[in-house]
């Protein structure tokens, strides 16, 4: 019968039994005897046949696009069984954001590519969310809080955010006692694309919360550079502990409010519905997914070796 559903859909296509049957290779009259016994099958005339042209009866339409879809799943779970015995190749264009992607991504490519020579990479870092699909991205990495989308997504761990500040500016200023001490008497770094960038929400260890409205004196796109900004002594900041937690487990920067929990966001590795996914987008998301475990090293670091549970989980968009 699928070869039957094949002579009926070709000859749909092509409009004609004599092109399809120069399509398919075969002879005009097993095309026609095809058709007839699919029909005979069926119960319902699916085409309408004259000496000048062809058409499709109203089940026949609905048949051939049941049958187009059909065809194209048994095409995609071949083409899927063929690529387990075929090494992943081909060209990986990746997204992510700018500090994660270059501090914690970039660093895994070397062991990535010398594990599937036959894949290249383009990595494009941005901090924006981008349309994904439409800037012909195969995968994008993102911090977020997930939401309905038209794309599929695999959690890969969380994203910790911690209150920073150096002991040159604590120093100076003095270290604040609770979180609503920072109102108008600090000045603050704010990371421009973060959600509630200048509301900053924060929960004690009796689950009473906490929410402090900010202005900030330093805004930048991109948390390197506000990383930099901290370290010198010239604010604080909420920041990812992917990019703090070495500054602080050597002293560099100090933990303002340990006791106080404030953002969290997961991280993702995002790429678009489709039934069959390419070897080259699997073997990256299973590579990316080993690498990044659930505590974080990250969050380990910073705790001394223990499980950190810090972060509340605040809704909103938008990458760190």
């Amino acid at each position: 019968m699928l070869e039957e559903i094949k002579s009926f859909v070709t000859v749909v296509r092509e409009g004609s039994f004599t092109q399809a049957a120069e399509v398919l290779g075969v002879s005009r009259s097993v095309l026609s005897k095809h058709v007839s016994r699919l029909e005979a099958s069926a119960g319902v005339q699916l085409l309408n046949r004259t000496t000048r042209r062809l058409s499709l009866t109203e089940g026949g339409a609905l048949f051939y696009q049941n049958s187009v879809r059909g065809l194209q799943t048994l095409e995609e779970a071949i083409e899927e069984v063929k690529s387990l015995n075929q090494e992943p190749r081909g060209h990986l264009r990746i997204n992510m954001p700018m500090s994660f992607g270059i501090l914690h991504v970039a660093p895994w490519i070397p062991e990535f590519l010398a594990k599937y020579p036959h894949v290249s990479v383009d990595m494009r870092f941005d901090d924006r969310e981008v349309e994904m699909i439409e800037a012909g991205f195969d995968v994008s990495i993102r911090i977020m809080d997930l939401q309905e989308s038209s794309l599929t997504a695999r959690r890969l761990g969380p994203c910790h955010h911690v209150v920073v500040a150096s002991p040159l500016y604590l120093n100076r200023l003095g270290c604040p006692e609770s979180p609503s001490a920072l109102a108008g008497q600090h000045c603050i770094a704010s990371f421009r694309y973060q959600d509630s960038a200048l509301e900053w929400r924060f929960e004690d260890e009796t689950g009473q919360q906490l929410t402090v409205p900010l202005s900030a004196t330093i805004t930048a796109d991109n948390s390197l550079a506000l990383r930099q900004i901290v370290l010198g002594g010239a604010a604080i900041a909420r920041m990812p502990t992917y990019l703090v937690a070495n500054d602080v487990a050597e002293g560099q920067l100090i933990h303002v409010f340990p006791r106080w929990k404030t953002l969290t966001k997961s991280i993702y590795i995002v790429f678009p519905q489709r039934r069959f996914m390419p070897s080259k987008t699997r073997v990256f998301i299973d590579f990316l997914a080993q690498k990044l475990t659930d505590p974080p090293g990250w969050d380990l670091l910073l705790s001394g070796g223990e499980v950190w549970s810090g972060g509340i989980d605040l809704k909103g968009g938008g990458e760190s």
